[in-house]
């Protein structure tokens, strides 16, 4: 029982260990981007740079792996089987919502190609960490509850929401205005119409997401979750963390394209 319980130990150790991990492998992509985008000013290394960080998240905050677990052996009345079922579920309605937000990426390289847009670097810079830091906190809340950590469950999603709301004030109430008293705005040209049109879709989706942890949050307090059942608290984490992908993209999109041209 002890041997039993070291392992278990060890295995939720190694678990935050990796997102510790990630997160830091996500900081320093983060500043070598800027650099890229200041100094050897690169499209192509931008994307790769992207990818990479899109690819951190999916694999090891989103656990698209999950999505091959085999649930032939399962009881189709069990849960187990309903969160498989579920999670494709979830999965097929983000990979349409994506459609969305790749249009408007072919829309902003379409019209405008590699021009550079003339925004804050330094509140670009800011709200894109913090989006990050709330990814981490979100995924150390999925942690948690898989762990039996009620209390880590409520921090990490209190922490993600507060967050997540700075991002969407510095964006809506911060950057808008700036960019507008420099003469972006909605109608001032393309530049303008894609900037709003980027970020405005971004902002909904970053706001839908705080109404869902703001669900998920009530819930944790309310001890609806635990370690055998919570893909609520999974698919809130999931789309969480597929908004932040989707800012991975539009962040040097929007603030490094052409930065050092």
């Amino acid at each position: 029982m002890t041997q039993h319980t070291d392992v278990m130990a060890h295995g939720h150790a190694d678990a935050k260990r990796l997102g510790v991990n990630v997160f830091i492998g996500l900081t320093v992509l983060t500043v070598i981007e800027f650099f890229v985008a200041t100094e050897l000013p690169s499209v192509f290394l931008l994307a790769v740079i992207a990818v990479l960080k899109a690819g951190l998240v999916l694999n090891y905050y989103m656990h698209i792996g999950k999505l091959n677990i085999n649930d032939e052996a399962l009881d189709r009345h069990s849960y187990a089987y309903k969160t498989n079922t579920n999670r494709l579920g979830l999965w097929l309605f983000l990979v349409s919502d994506l459609f969305v937000f790749a249009g408007l990426m072919v829309t902003r390289f379409g019209l405008l190609g590699s021009e550079h847009i003339h925004l804050n670097q330094f509140l670009g810079l800011l709200v894109t960490a913090v989006l990050l830091i709330s990814s981490f906190f979100m995924n150390r809340a999925e942690v948690s509850i898989e762990q039996g950590d009620r209390k880590g469950l409520i921090q990490g999603t209190l922490i993600t929401l507060i967050l997540g709301t700075l991002f969407l004030v510095g964006v809506v109430f911060v950057e808008w205005p700036l960019a507008a008293h420099e003469g972006i705005t909605p109608s001032s040209g393309v530049e303008g119409a894609v900037f709003y049109m980027m970020t405005g879709m971004h902002a909904f989706h970053v706001l839908t997401g705080l109404i869902f942890l703001g669900v998920i949050l009530r819930n944790a307090m309310r001890g609806l979750y635990s370690p055998e059942k919570h893909f609520a608290v999974e698919a809130a984490a999931v789309y969480w963390h597929f908004v932040d992908v989707v800012w991975i993209f539009f962040y040097p999109a929007l603030y490094l394209v052409g930065l050092g041209s």
